[in-house]
Parts: C-alpha cells; sequence; structure tokens
C-alpha cells in the first residue's frame, strides 16, 4: 500500500452551539466527550492534528495544539481560513467538532485522492438538499490547500462568509455520492450533533454499541 502524502488535520470547535444550548464538542458519548470520537476517527490519517477553538481551556485535556480564530465572529469560513494557514502541511483537512460518525474509511479515501485540486469536497446528491440548490458540498469535511488562502482571506475581507463564496476561484474536485456510499452507505459522516434531540440519537445509538451509526437515519442539519 502506497504511504499517504503527509496530511494536516483541523477540528473546528470554536461555535457558539447555540441550537445545543451549550459547548457540544464537550457532551458526554459513550463516557468521552463527542469531539473525542471525532479525534479518534481523524486520528489515522492526521501527520498533525490540531483544535481551531478560541478561548476554550477546558481543550487543553485533548492534548492537540488549540489555535484561536485568525477572524473571530467569522463563522466557519474564518476557522476554515486559520486551519489552513496554522497548518504544517500544504493540504489540510478540516472537520467540524459536532460529527460523531466519522468515517476513517472514507477518509483514508480522501487522502489518498492525488492532490492536483485547491479543495476536495464530499458533494451529496440533490434531492438531500434542503436548501434548493443543485448539491450539498460538506465543506466541514473536506481537504483544502494552502492555495486557497489568498481568495478565503478576500472574501473575509469583503464580509462575505458562505463557504463557498471562494469555490469558483479554486480548483474544486468533487467526491459524488455513490464513491462515498462505498465506504459510508448511510452517509452518516456527515450527521451533526446540533440539537439535543441529535445528541439525544448520537447518546442511544454509542449506548447501543453502534458507534458507526449504522441504523440508517438521515444525515443530519448543517454545523454552526
Amino acid at each position: 500500500m502506497t504511504a499517504l502524502e503527509p496530511l494536516s488535520v483541523a477540528i473546528l470547535a470554536g461555535g457558539q452551539s447555540r441550537r445545543m444550548g451549550r459547548d457540544k464538542a464537550l457532551l458526554d458519548v459513550a463516557g468521552r466527550a463527542l469531539i473525542e470520537h471525532v479525534i479518534e476517527r481523524a486520528r489515522p490519517v492526521a501527520s498533525e492534528m490540531m483544535l481551531i477553538a478560541s478561548d476554550r481551556p477546558a481543550y487543553a485535556r485533548f492534548g492537540l495544539r488549540v489555535v484561536p480564530d485568525r477572524y473571530p465572529q467569522s463563522g466557519a469560513l474564518g476557522g476554515i481560513y486559520t486551519a489552513i494557514a496554522e497548518a504544517e502541511h500544504p493540504h489540510c483537512l478540516v472537520l467540524a467538532c459536532d460529527m460523531p460518525f466519522v468515517n476513517t474509511d472514507l477518509l483514508r479515501y480522501m487522502a489518498a485522492v492525488p492532490r492536483d485540486y485547491d479543495v476536495l469536497v464530499p458533494s451529496l446528491a440533490a434531492e438531500r438538499s434542503t436548501q434548493g440548490e443543485r448539491e450539498t458540498l460538506e465543506t466541514l469535511h473536506a481537504i483544502y490547500g494552502k492555495s486557497c488562502l489568498p481568495a478565503i482571506e478576500r472574501q473575509l475581507q469583503e464580509g462575505i462568509l458562505k463557504v463557498i463564496g471562494f469555490f469558483s476561484q479554486v480548483r474544486v474536485k468533487r467526491i459524488p455520492e455513490e464513491e462515498i456510499r462505498q465506504y459510508d452507505p448511510n452517509l452518516l459522516s456527515f450527521y451533526n450533533a446540533n440539537t439535543p434531540e441529535e445528541y439525544e440519537w448520537v447518546r442511544r445509538r454509542y449506548a447501543a454499541g453502534d458507534g458507526r451509526g449504522e441504523a440508517g437515519d438521515p444525515v443530519g442539519g448543517s454545523p454552526e
């Protein structure tokens, strides 16, 4: 098996968890913080790993570098910019902290894709979109190259915070849903525990010994 090129991994954990009402990254799931499950599943593809979060002293317990957001109050896009800029390697896998069913096999597949892109992003079919768009791009489960930094910085300075806003300026490679399903048949990689109800579903699945989320329930909402 060919060795993977070095890959940085950044977990975004700086959101306000408004819908949850408390820090969702620290919620207990099977005796561990929710974010610990993300860390564990991403570690096999990580040459380095960091958390992107401001004012989170409780995160020191995870033993990872905690990097403050360079663009506070700029949502996910500011976190992505910080992750890419702080990454030791040319490409950085960015994950949300609230996806407890991240699939290591899918991450290995993504890490092995030849890096002739600026963004590598999973694309879910149109019928799964709730926003009337042709597809749903999982931008918080994607790999970004440092070549994205100028385009993202321009967008942040203009106050445009939609993540895909800069995609037209860079080389984007989409992973179609049929390829994703070869590794994650039920697309649970993208399930977000954003609300108390979603957290309860996650807690029940883990309590039942189904940490892979193989029940086939629908994909959760987008991260905050």
